[in-house]
């Protein structure tokens, strides 16, 4: 705070660089997110912070682009900014993937620390395509959803889980479940018909899709912690003034906290309403976390292997560097 005070005042000194700029930052979610508040707030915060110097216009719910396509519209400057889930860069940037392999991260210190890991090598690849980071911020955890409860990965075989990209096919596959491509906006419809027996969600999905009825239980499994990341492009970041950079610069460190802060109070609040909506709330019982353990670290090896030795400057400090 002492340092924001510092620049609005430095930019008050300066009414040269006070003429205003500004940015339209797009996103995919929606107003209501948790993800879009704290850019909103972002927002607000950068334009006191310079004094008024840089105005950024929140566009949500593809309002301007598509969430796909928001990476490419920053980079050819069609927008200023924007933000997407890292996963969605996996095609492209087959580092962003990190915080999506399975069973690898159990809780948000973890997924602190292997953000911690992988930013200077998105911030690489962000450079290459002319994009510069500002934050991240992760999604609650992905937990397990069951109609009945289960001890261990001997549960599955026979039942059919839920599933929505090819890391939630292979799972259930290694768990001996059949995969089942399901629209979580048709999970409801699905488990009423007993096509479902399971899935991997996060409970804030679980609470925004009331999926109470079917579903008995929840484990805290703690599955992957995907992450939402918020850029700009460089050429419209180096345009501003010093000051007003080294304001957005703060005020993006303030927001990665703000909103990592957020999504873990909104993973404890959503677990306690699946508790008051009657849904049985626990960790993974010993055994059945013992094989998810051991699923993640042959996850995290195919991993490595596929993408190659930029990846090791990951996962060997993660696992040995503790």
């Amino acid at each position: 705070m002492k340092a924001l005070v510092l620049l609005l005042a430095a930019l008050a000194a300066a009414p040269a660089l006070c003429a205003q700029s500004v940015w339209k930052l797009a996103t995919g979610y929606r107003a209501e997110s948790f993800h879009t508040r704290n850019i909103v707030q972002f927002a607000q915060e950068v334009e006191r912070a310079s004094a008024g110097a840089l105005r950024i216009e929140v566009h949500a719910n593809n309002a301007l682009f598509k969430l796909g396509d928001i990476p490419q519209a920053v980079q050819d400057a069609k927008a200023e900014a924007g933000e997407t889930i890292m996963t969605s860069l996996v095609p492209g940037m087959p580092i962003a993937g990190a915080d999506a392999v399975p069973f690898v991260v159990r809780s948000y210190a973890d997924a602190r620390r292997l953000w911690d890991l992988q930013r200077p090598l998105i911030e690489g690849h962000f450079a290459q395509r002319g994009l510069k980071v500002l934050y991240a911020v992760p999604w609650p955890p992905q937990g397990l959803f069951s109609v009945a409860p289960v001890k261990s990965a001997a549960d599955f075989k026979g039942t059919r889980m839920r599933t929505y990209n090819p890391a939630t096919v292979r799972i259930a596959e290694l768990l001996g479940a059949t995969p089942v491509d399901v629209p979580m906006v048709e999970v409801n419809q699905a488990l009423a018909a007993g096509k479902l027996d399971s899935m991997i969600t996060s409970a804030l999905t679980g609470v925004e899709n009331q999926v109470w009825g079917q579903i008995r239980q929840y484990y805290g499994i703690n599955a992957w912690f995907p992450k939402n990341i918020v850029f700009v492009n460089q050429k419209a970041f180096d345009a501003l003034p010093a000051p007003v950079r080294q304001a957005v610069t703060q005020v993006a460190a303030e927001a990665e906290a703000r909103g990592w802060a957020l999504s873990e109070t909104i993973a404890q609040e959503s677990v306690g309403e699946l508790q008051r909506k009657g849904i049985q709330v626990g960790r993974a019982p010993a055994e059945l976390d013992a094989e998810l353990k051991r699923l993640g670290e042959r996850f995290s090896r195919e991993w490595v292997q596929s993408v190659g030795n930029e990846a090791n400057k990951i996962f060997i400090p993660y696992y040995f560097q503790r």
